[in-house]
């Protein structure tokens, strides 16, 4: 998805110079991750089962990525260094359908902080690339093709 960016926003996300700021700093940040956990944890048993039975941690991994992913604070990096989020990833089996729900509980958290418009585009787009990236198996009834 290509984002559109118009003079009177200034840069795909909105007006503001980072995502960062955009979604709020580190209050936006923080909420956003608090709404995501409360719903994967109302809604989503397919990602409940993947995380510990306190989230407290796996909330505070996940602000600090966020944080130096949106262009703020680099905590993620600066506490526990680089991401990899693939390799991090790589104990749970996720396939179109977990990465797909994912995607439903993080924008409704997004939907849920009132992100403006061009803001939630730009996290779609991006977060959506991210979620996908994390496909670490084939769907079910899917043969990979195996070049010669």
């Amino acid at each position: 998805m290509e984002i559109a960016t118009t003079p009177e926003a200034g840069t795909p996300w909105g007006v503001a110079a980072t995502p960062y700021a955009e979604i709020g700093g580190d209050g936006g940040v923080r909420s956003l991750v608090e709404n995501f956990y409360d719903i994967v944890e109302e809604e989503s048993p397919v990602l409940r089962a993947m995380l510990p039975k306190n989230t407290s941690t796996s909330r505070q991994k996940l602000y600090e990525f966020l944080s130096g992913w949106l262009g703020g604070p680099q905590l993620y990096m600066e506490r526990r260094g680089h991401p990899r989020l693939r390799l991090r990833h790589m104990p749970f089996d996720i396939g179109t359908f977990e990465a797909g729900e994912w995607m439903r509980c993080m924008m409704k958290a997004v939907a849920s902080i009132g992100a403006g418009a061009q803001l939630t585009a730009y996290l779609e787009a991006e977060l959506g690339r991210a979620a996908q990236a994390m496909r670490n198996r084939p769907d079910p009834g899917v043969i990979p093709v195996v070049s010669a």
